[in-house]
């Protein structure tokens, strides 16, 4: 039993020597990826802040009757969300920061 499950170790080994993973990623990739990441999670932040209040001002207008006050108003409030979402986002520490960043607490 044990030399059949060295054998089938080593063929195994041979196989992944033959055949690389090609789901492996290296270093830069997933730093590009975490990159776009980011800079997705900034554009949707603040398009939908802005898409969400002009939507509220659209309706506010509607059962109102104020057009477009409300609109413009409710689209600068979303605007100003999502800035205030974007530099929550910047704003946030790094990996390496939250961890304490190597500094003793005193």
């Amino acid at each position: 039993m044990k030399a059949r499950l060295e054998n089938l170790s080593a063929a195994l080994d041979r196989h992944r020597q033959d055949h690389p993973d090609p789901t492996a990623v290296d270093g830069a990739d997933v730093q590009t990826g975490r990159a776009m990441s980011l800079g997705f999670r900034v554009l949707t932040e603040f398009v939908a802040g802005i898409v969400v209040g002009a939507l509220l001002g659209w309706q506010f207008d509607k059962w109102l009757g104020t057009s477009p006050a409300l609109l413009l108003i409710m689209s600068m409030l979303g605007a100003g969300a999502g800035f205030w979402n974007v530099y929550r986002i910047a704003a946030a520490p790094t990996g390496s920061q939250r961890s304490g960043g190597g500094r003793s607490g005193h």
